[in-house]
């Protein structure tokens, strides 16, 4: 079994239900959700939009490899209402983004995914709910 935190983010629609739901769709889909941080309401990071965030981070049991927790959370993305993902960090709004930003002590990079997510240390709002439900194992 290994362990997955993901960041979650909306900041459009219902929010909070958003990340709840795509929270539940992680739990039947990817692994036993284990823990989830606070929500916090944070500035669009990267790009300007009159919308704020919710964020939150979750960390998940799987048994699936990363790569295919990937396709699978972008999977949840869609069904949740995403249509286009940030590409080359040209960032926009979107009801729901679902982040791989650690799997157990796994480093890789390649054209899909790169572990641990290069920007965690730059994002309050990633890092913060992440040391959050790290230190209350």
């Amino acid at each position: 079994m290994s362990r997955l935190y993901l960041g979650l983010g909306s900041n459009l629609g219902n929010r909070e239900a958003l990340i709840n739901q795509a929270i539940d769709l992680i739990g039947k889909r990817v692994g036993k959700v284990v823990r989830i941080s606070s929500f916090v309401e944070t500035e669009p990071w990267g790009f300007k939009s009159e919308h704020r965030f919710i964020n939150a981070v979750c960390l998940v049991e799987t048994e699936m490899q990363p790569l295919d927790c990937l396709h699978e959370t972008q999977r949840i993305e869609q069904q949740l209402g995403r249509r286009r993902k940030s590409r080359k960090g040209i960032y926009h709004d979107r009801p729901i983004d679902i982040d791989l930003l650690l799997y157990d002590d796994v480093h890789m990079e390649s054209p899909e995914l790169t572990l641990p997510h290069p920007h965690i240390e730059e994002r309050d709002f990633v890092r913060i709910p992440l040391e959050e439900i790290m230190l209350s194992l």
